[in-house]
């Protein structure tokens, strides 16, 4: 088998992977009300992609998956097009859809950036999975910001804050707020992912059969 073609056949089963640690995500209850899933370390399959073959195949997988993110979450996304309650401006929901999906997934293809750089598999990969994980939290941060900034007030008079809500409301006004809540709100299911991710980085990192490119037979 040509390397080309096992590098394309064992990529298309890590991103299956990645998508099935998605959905059982989500049916065991991870997700977030309002956007938003603390998986099973879904994200590793895609990190570890960019990893074993580099940025560009990365960079290309991710954005692969960021495709199959939209047709997991379908229902979500068509509501921001479709007439209802959660129907956004038209240019709003395909700049929501390209900044939450399409990037915020493809730049998870820069998880290999310190292959060779450190010693070491396991940290690499791991110091891989920190930065592609946090540059996939800073984009929601943006959007969130962006787009969703008008729920903060409500958001932080909820019960359940124990006076911080009222804490932040008094402190942070307009912009400053809609930033604080976005980054509160998707730390709540990014900062879990990454530190599970890390961990599944450290440990897995260390068997050279998940990390070493697939040979030809």
């Amino acid at each position: 088998m040509k390397k080309s073609t096992v590098r394309l056949v064992e990529s298309a089963l890590l991103l299956a992977i990645a998508a099935v640690l998605e959905l059982i995500s989500k049916l065991i209850g991870l997700e977030l009300p309002f956007g938003g899933t603390i998986t099973l370390a879904s994200m590793f399959p895609v990190v570890l992609i960019a990893y074993k073959y580099g940025t560009k195949w990365g960079l290309l997988s991710g954005f692969t998956y960021s495709i199959i993110q939209i047709l997991l979450g379908v229902k979500v996304v068509s509501a921001m097009f479709l007439p209802g309650d959660d129907q956004m401006i038209l240019w709003q929901a395909i700049c929501v859809c390209i900044l939450d999906y399409i990037v915020a997934y493809t730049v998870l293809g820069f998880g290999g950036i310190f292959k060779g750089k450190v010693k070491r598999d396991n940290v690499a990969l791991a110091l891989g999975v920190l930065v592609a994980l946090c540059a996939r939290y800073l984009i929601h941060i943006i959007s969130g910001a962006i787009f969703y900034g008008a729920w903060a007030e409500w958001f932080f008079t909820q019960e359940g804050f124990y006076g911080i809500g009222a804490k932040i409301m008094e402190t942070f006004s307009g912009t400053g707020l809609s930033i604080v809540y976005s980054i509160f709100y998707n730390g709540l299911y990014m900062v879990p992912e990454i530190i599970i991710t890390f961990v599944v980085a450290l440990i897995l990192g260390n068997i050279p059969q998940i990390v070493k490119p697939a040979k030809n037979q």
